[in-house]
């Protein structure tokens, strides 16, 4: 019994400390440390009239043109617009931000600003229920927008209120001095 004993215990040393052929390296770059971080650029702009649509827009904002991230149909495009800044007791300012979709109820009916967007661009505009050619300049002139594009492998695994851009910049450790800043008014 011994001999069987000590045999197993051989055995089992020799086949643990053997080590076959190295199996083929992984892809350089590939290590998920270099994949695309989320990203933030803020574009300030005047709308434009098409009366064809019966809309205001932003016309296409290509993410080429404000950020060197490379984006994915499967990435999640985010879109926030300013409401106001609000100044604090102490004198500082905040911005206070909404998540588009956002809706506001007029004298003459109801407005929307909204977005679609592809992997290449995104367009913001304000759709409404009657004819938007008087809308109110406060709706449709230097409005500032922030876009975020968060890749899909973060949006999966993070937990932020989408609602709220500060959560969203704390969880993704994003700055205010990391936004890139656009202006796009003539």
């Amino acid at each position: 019994m011994k001999k069987i004993l000590s045999l197993l215990v051989l055995a089992s040393i020799f086949l643990v400390s053997c080590e076959g052929d190295p199996g083929p390296p992984g892809a350089d770059g590939l290590d998920g440390l270099d994949a695309p971080l989320p990203t933030i650029f803020e574009v300030e702009s005047d709308l434009e009239y098409f009366s064809e649509g019966n809309l205001w827009s932003t016309g296409l904002i290509n993410f080429s043109e404000f950020s060197d991230v490379e984006v994915f149909e499967t990435d999640v495009v985010l879109i926030y617009r300013l409401n106001y800044v609000d100044e604090l007791e102490d004198g500082s300012e905040i911005d206070e931000w909404s998540l588009l979709p956002q809706n506001f109820f007029t004298e003459n009916g109801t407005i929307q600003y909204v977005y679609n967007h592809t992997f290449i661009d995104t367009e913001i505009f304000i759709d409404g229920n009657y004819d938007l050619i008087g809308l109110d300049n406060s709706y449709t002139q230097n409005q500032i927008f922030r876009v975020a594009i968060i890749p899909a492998n973060f949006y999966s695994s993070a937990n932020f209120n989408a609602e709220n851009i500060s959560d969203l910049m704390q969880s993704f450790s994003i700055q205010e001095q990391d936004i890139i800043h656009v202006n796009t008014l003539q």
